[in-house]
């Protein structure tokens, strides 16, 4: 068994790891997922965010098997749209109130069993319990039941949670020999 390997059996439960290597689209919300939640403003008012760097390389590592990367936001942010741009992500939707039917108006062919979806609020609920692979972070909103959906990430959001689902999904669908 190789490193990689004994990785993948001791940091992600089997029956998740199954579910990874199925997916085709790994989509997020921001704040509080690929972001801290913070929200900050420089001196004339304009909205900046904190990205992780290991968040925006794991992005690039599946999209170099073919994963499909979307954000919906339920906020609107420019920071997100040029991080979205400089990482090379297609999808992004933002000021989403109903992020299952912003995901359906996309029209994408890739079904919602083959989609991963990383949330932390109450508005990422439905859209959560559609999809494929359902994945929250620890700093999830308190009155959610985390214990409904397929994982928890081991990082918080904006600390590597998205790395930790890219890493998954990469080791899920490029570890030969499965363990």
């Amino acid at each position: 068994m190789t490193k990689d390997q004994i990785f993948l059996k001791s940091y992600y439960p089997d029956d998740v790891v199954k579910k990874a290597e199925q997916i085709e689209l790994l989509a997020f919300d921001v704040d509080g997922v690929l972001t801290d939640g913070g929200l900050y403003y420089d001196h004339e008012g304009n909205e900046l965010k904190k990205f992780f760097a290991q968040d925006g390389h794991g992005i690039k590592i599946v999209q170099s098997i073919g994963i499909e990367i979307m954000i919906i936001s339920g906020r609107q942010a420019e920071c997100v749209s040029h991080r979205a741009k400089e990482l090379g992500i297609k999808y992004v939707i933002q000021g989403s109130r109903n992020k299952l039917k912003s995901f359906h108006d996309q029209n994408i062919s890739i079904s919602l069993e083959k989609v991963c979806y990383v949330g932390d609020d109450t508005v990422d609920i439905e859209i959560l319990n559609n999809v494929g692979m359902s994945v929250v972070v620890p700093n999830t909103n308190p009155t959610i039941d985390i214990k409904q959906f397929d994982w928890v990430t081991k990082r918080h959001g904006g600390y590597g949670a998205i790395r930790d689902v890219c890493d998954l999904i990469y080791f899920s669908k490029t570890l030969n020999e499965k363990v």
